[in-house]
């Protein structure tokens, strides 16, 4: 009998966590993300390739070999990745290189992939660098701990994702990118040392500098220089609704027809060669049209969950580096999803952010599903009991 006790308190105490709960959030994103695809696109994929499937076929794939990533992700001891750290940030800088040489890959106007050798898959090496900022960051953080709220730990680690976020900028011309890498170093920083001067000084200075800017593109007219051109037709659309305002313009309209309750899954008419590339970026103005505003508010009380998941793992963390490994994770969803949907409804100017684990993209769905098997790696290390 005091065996068999003995056998149940071991059993007991080696019981671990596993979030079931942002498993299942996840797939229905991943599933979902397909439907929409397929619905977005089967009109100009079908035109373009005689195959109303291909769009869906490319990224089933993607989503395949994003899975496999990710269950391995979960495996990897937490020791490899501190030790990779370094090296994935070292990578990432080499790949973004690689755009310029013969492997680079030119898609719409920009040349922002790697072709594979042997295959049609193109990585995109802005997602590698997303990735090791995370690692790098949470390395650092994790060993600095407090002294993070010195100035000179700082600064420093402010620094952290520039070089890899100018890198994406000026090689591959991707804005939204190096936004986006700055955005989830500076985030975990904050996270690691909330001290809300520093911050509020950093955001009423930016938008200082966004006004100064919207000033000088509204004088310009947005002539000779394209991005301000995009800020001139995110203020006003509708005066250039054939040329830079096109795309807003049919998202806006989308988005307004689809009422409440939508016109119903497929039935969309901005798809049929309205909205450029609607199973892309603007993935978002579909489901709305289709879905209604009910669909778009679905969408994010989903990733208002998967978020929330992903933080209580983070608190529940067994030490600082996995806490912040999650925490940068979070704040690369985060960001990412603000920033499309904000993109879509015109609150910002268009910037080409794609919607996490719903648009059209294998770079993204591999890459962001290889992150979220980090996180189940370090919820799979909480004892299920010490979970609050």
């Amino acid at each position: 009998m005091a065996t068999q006790k003995g056998k149940n308190r071991r059993r007991e105490k080696n019981e671990y966590f596993f979030d079931y709960s942002l498993l299942f959030l996840l797939l229905f994103l991943l599933v979902f993300g397909m439907v929409m695809i397929y619905s977005a696109s089967s009109y100009e994929a079908f035109q373009a390739y005689g195959d109303a499937a291909f769009y869906f076929k490319k990224q089933l794939v993607a989503v395949a070999v994003g899975l496999v990533g990710m269950v391995i992700a979960s495996r990897i001891p937490q020791i490899w990745l501190r030790y990779v750290a370094y090296i994935s940030y070292l990578v990432s800088a080499l790949l973004i290189l690689l755009v310029l040489t013969p492997l680079g890959v030119e898609s719409h106007g920009a040349r922002r992939w790697i072709g594979i050798p042997g295959t049609s898959f193109n990585l995109q090496p802005a997602e590698v660098a997303k990735i090791s900022v995370i690692l790098v960051c949470a390395l650092l953080l994790s060993n600095i701990k407090g002294d993070v709220k010195k100035w000179k730990y700082w600064f420093g680690m402010m620094a952290v994702p520039l070089p890899l976020a100018a890198e994406i900028f000026f090689v591959t011309r991707n804005l939204s990118s190096a936004i986006i890498v700055v955005a989830i170093g500076w985030v975990m920083v904050f996270i690691s040392s909330p001290t809300f001067l520093r911050y509020a000084v950093m955001v009423i200075s930016a938008g200082a500098v966004a006004a100064v800017v919207i000033r000088m593109a509204v004088s310009s007219g947005g002539d000779g220089n394209f991005r301000f051109g995009r800020i001139v037709a995110w203020l006003n659309p509708e005066a250039d609704s054939q040329g830079t305002g096109f795309q807003t313009v049919q998202g806006l309209y989308a988005i307004g027809s689809g009422g409440v309750w939508g016109k119903g899954l497929g039935e969309s008419i901005q798809k049929l060669d309205f909205v450029p590339e609607a199973q892309n970026d603007m993935i978002f103005s579909i489901i709305c049209e289709e879905l209604g505003l009910f669909g778009g508010g679905a969408v994010m009380i989903l990733f208002i969950m998967l978020l929330w998941r992903m933080m209580r793992i983070a608190s529940n963390a067994r030490d600082n580096f996995s806490a912040l490994v999650v925490s940068g994770v979070m704040a690369h969803i985060a960001v990412q999803a603000v920033l499309n949907i904000a993109v879509v409804t015109n609150t910002i100017p268009n910037t080409g952010v794609s919607l996490p684990f719903i648009s059209y993209g294998g770079s993204s769905v591999v890459f962001l599903l290889a992150e979220m098997g980090l996180v189940f790696g370090v919820a799979g290390k909480i004892v299920k009991r010490e979970m609050n």
